[in-house]
């Protein structure tokens, strides 16, 4: 504040202060019977210290030097002797620089809220010493020029003292950090003006009577701190020490009611009525400002908060766990097309029926738990359509329902991640289609037909189960890829395949295995009749003439099968099934030939 000062402005706050200071001291004396008296509650320190604190070490000297003469005119204006008023000048300062130089020092920054618990027991602390020092010298001071009474000197000096630091250092210093605001701008000034009023009022009532009703001027004066803080305290104690001083010096209330304790003992009554209402309404102004600033800071994070919701593009929603949604932000028009007020409620609706389960499933897991989750789920669009949502869930605190929770989920919507993801799964599902299968024919290929039958002969040989292998290929062959080309040869191995898919069994796996060679697996308890069967039908379909260009081409298959009931490898199958083959080409081809595992060939 203070670096901005030019010297105009600068002299004007040092007047400001030297007034405020040289006024305050000046009724203060006026108000105690006779020079050399000491007032019930001394203000000008607690000015000084605020000032001092709201402003730069470096102008400290001009600043004390203003209190110090202020201070001095107000006590030679009142009577005093100007030694007798230069020494009581010099405690005031000593007692000031003691709290304002110890809070600088611990607490450079005394405007920053995180330092504010820290710096009540320092200014506190200070202060009591402060205070000490101050009075003692004060004390001794008066015992030495006035021929007082040094105890009493320093009881009344201590009591004034720090009741006078404690408030007015404090509010002087909230007044030069915040003005005026927290009582104008909050619309407040009327009733803090109506509330110090009805002090005045209820104060002047009972010091002005003798009945014991002191007691009546605390509950305003609580008021003034419950709703105004600070100034209310600051404004509500100075009235008090003002009127219980003025009706005191002119004789009037009920302190004039007890006899043998004279003008000193009155005075040292008012100062422990004053502490009195100090210490009931300073802890009630502290409790209030801590919850105006936890009030203050729980409206700003509800309202960055909100800004946040309601900016985001991910769609927010809060939710109690019966799933009535309470709040829905506005990004729900762009994302879903339902205006927030049209989603709120119960609208299970909203939810793909397949999904609604899982996540009531999901609710009561992330309730139970206590732990966030993500979940991917549909969620119907105004216009019919279901827009696919990732959704962040954490159980929160529930705002009306104290001990239950609400949830809170945060959508973004991955409509165009999932169609990706399922794109790109079946790009996978296809290309492993396309690894295990043959291109022309559509048969399974060579790969798939060795997984296969490495399945078959591990059946084989831990359960026993039977296996039979054919082995076929199209006779002449190579002659009709000469004579018609090798997309006539083509067409007939699709043929071909096409007639041996049709007369095997579901159960059974055939596959080409490379030009115009097939095989077929068979698992069954009765191979090798099944296989023969197979193999029947298959000479007899493979017999009928192939359409190919506008003509017919007949073909026939030559086929062996292999059998085994025992364990075999599947080189060793293979090889008797090819050897089978051999004998059926060498039967005149069209037929089948049949050699079981160790056993002879039959043709």
């Amino acid at each position: 504040m203070d670096h901005s000062m030019t010297p105009q402005r600068l002299g004007v706050d040092r007047l400001v202060l030297a007034l405020l200071i040289g006024v305050s001291a000046w009724l203060s004396l006026v108000l105690v019977r006779g020079p050399g008296e000491l007032s019930a509650i001394w203000i000008g320190n607690g000015l000084l210290a605020g000032w001092l604190l709201s402003r730069s070490t470096r102008l400290w000297p001009g600043y004390v030097a203003v209190g110090f003469l202020a201070d001095f005119l107000a006590h030679v204006l009142t009577g005093d002797p100007a030694t007798y008023a230069a020494a009581i000048g010099i405690s005031n300062v000593i007692e000031v620089l003691i709290v304002a130089g110890f809070v600088r020092w611990r607490v450079p920054d005394v405007g920053d809220p995180r330092t504010w618990v820290r710096l009540g027991g320092i200014a506190t602390g200070s202060t009591l010493v402060a205070c000490a020092v101050s009075g003692i010298l004060a004390a001794t001071i008066v015992a030495t020029l006035k021929d007082g009474s040094f105890l009493r000197g320093l009881f009344s000096w201590y009591a004034a003292h720090v009741v006078g630091m404690v408030i007015f250092a404090t509010t002087t210093l909230v007044v030069h950090r915040e003005g005026l605001r927290p009582v104008v701008v909050s619309g407040k000034l009327g009733s803090f003006v109506g509330v110090m009023l009805l002090l005045a009022v209820v104060a002047t009532t009972v010091f002005f009577f003798r009945y014991p009703l002191l007691f009546l001027a605390y509950p305003p004066l609580l008021l003034g701190a419950v709703r105004h803080g600070f100034a209310g305290v600051a404004v509500g104690v100075m009235l008090l020490a003002v009127i219980g001083s003025v009706a005191t010096a002119m004789g009037y209330g009920p302190l004039w009611s007890i006899e043998g304790i004279g003008a000193s003992g009155r005075i040292a009554l008012l100062q422990l009525y004053i502490a009195g209402g100090c210490l009931m309404t300073i802890p009630v102004a502290l409790a209030m400002g801590e919850r105006r600033q936890l009030t203050a800071r729980v409206r700003d994070s509800e309202r960055r908060y909100k800004l946040l919701a309601d900016y985001s593009h991910d769609v927010v929603v809060r939710m109690r766990t019966d799933g009535e949604r309470l709040y829905v932000s506005p990004s729900a028009k762009d994302m879903l097309g339902w205006d927030p007020d049209e989603m709120l409620g119960s609208r299970w609706n909203l939810v793909h029926p397949d999904d609604r389960e899982r996540q009531a499933e999901a609710m009561a897991d992330v309730i139970s738990s206590g732990q966030a989750r993500t979940d991917v789920y549909r969620v119907r669009h105004k216009d019919g359509h279901y827009v696919w949502v990732e959704a962040a869930v954490q159980p929160i605190p529930s705002a009306d329902r104290k001990g239950e929770f609400d949830i809170i989920y945060a959508n973004r919507d991955v409509s165009s991640r999932v169609a990706a993801e399922e794109a790109l799964e079946e790009s996978r599902r296809e290309l492993e289609r396309l690894v295990r299968i043959d291109t022309l024919t559509g048969l399974a290929n060579r790969r798939q037909f060795e997984e296969r039958m490495s399945l078959a002969l591990q059946r084989l040989q831990r359960h026993g189960h039977p296996l039979a292998l054919i082995y076929l290929d199209v006779d002449h062959f190579k002659g009709i890829n000469d004579t018609h080309g090798h997309d006539v040869g083509d067409q007939i191995l699709c043929a071909f395949a096409q007639r041996l898919r049709e007369n095997v069994r579901a159960i059974d796996l055939p596959a080409r295995i490379g030009g115009d060679e097939f095989v077929v697996i068979v698992e069954d308890a009765a191979v090798p009749d099944a296989a023969e069967t197979i193999a029947s039908k298959l000479i007899e379909a493979t017999g009928r003439p192939v359409p190919v260009n506008g003509t017919a081409l007949k073909i026939t298959t030559s086929i062996g099968i292999a059998y085994a009931h025992v364990p075999v490898d599947a080189r060793t199958l293979m090889s008797i099934a090819d050897a089978a083959l051999y004998g059926a080409k060498k039967a005149g081809r069209n037929t089948y030939c049949v050699k079981p595992l160790g056993g002879p060939l039959e043709c």
